[in-house]
């Protein structure tokens, strides 16, 4: 393991002791808690300090049927060493069917097609449980500036879920050098020069050196929408 300076050994520190805390008011051994997990950097390393405490917490994957071959290779590898207990979250329409149907929606209309194959699983899967696990950053986009550590998300059903983003206020360099303090072996894509990676039709080299998600969408929006609270009730 790599050396970390004193002040990454202290965000760790804060990191485990929220998740104990927050973990501990789910009752143990229960599925009151889950974790999304794109098997990003972030979400990798949030997954190995969450199995220091739950290590058969449920894993959540929304398989759109668009990743990389390179995502999909490494969830396996992953799911396999660590033996995650991950549910791979499918839309209600395979790719052929979609696009069978509506075309290209990822060009036409790409708001709709995360609705339909990342925003609907995901909050109907989400609807199961009481805390939720992401390993959201203030530092990746600007959209997600007010990001807190633990707050109430209100579903489209009304109902809420405590979301915890214990890496909320992590820079980039913290992430990447926790993962190798770990020996987290790491998404190959990063090797390719990638910084936000999602499905492969809306995913390019980032535009902005600047903005790590400026590759995403072609820049047309830099939300898929799993993220964006319901409206508040009329």
């Amino acid at each position: 393991m790599s050396t970390l300076s004193p002040q990454l050994e202290s965000q760790l520190s804060h990191v485990r002791e929220l998740l104990q805390r927050e973990l501990a008011a789910a009752a143990p051994g229960t599925d009151e808690a889950c974790l999304t997990c794109s098997f990003q950097a972030e979400d990798v390393l949030l997954l190995k300090l969450t199995q220091e405490l739950r290590p058969r917490i449920p894993v959540l994957f929304l398989d759109t049927g668009y990743h990389f071959a390179e995502t999909y290779t490494y969830r396996d590898r992953i799911a396999a060493d660590w033996n995650l207990n991950l549910t791979n979250l499918l839309p209600e329409r395979t790719v052929a069917e979609q696009e069978a149907e509506h075309g290209l929606l990822y060009q036409t209309a790409p708001d709709r097609c995360c609705g339909l194959r990342k925003v609907e699983p995901l909050f109907k899967a989400v609807a199961n449980y009481k805390v939720w696990l992401t390993g959201l950053r203030r530092e990746q986009a600007r959209s997600r500036a007010a990001l807190e550590e633990i707050a109430n998300f209100t579903l489209p059903s009304g109902n809420q879920v405590l979301k915890l983003s214990p890496f909320a206020d992590w820079t980039t360099r913290d992430v990447w050098q926790a993962a190798a303090h770990f020996d987290i072996p790491l998404l190959p894509l990063y090797e390719k020069g990638y910084s936000s990676i999602g499905c492969e039709p809306c995913t390019t080299l980032p535009l902005d050196p600047n903005d790590p998600r400026s590759g995403r969408w072609a820049g047309r929006k830099v939300e898929c929408g799993i993220h964006i609270e319901a409206a508040p009730a009329k």
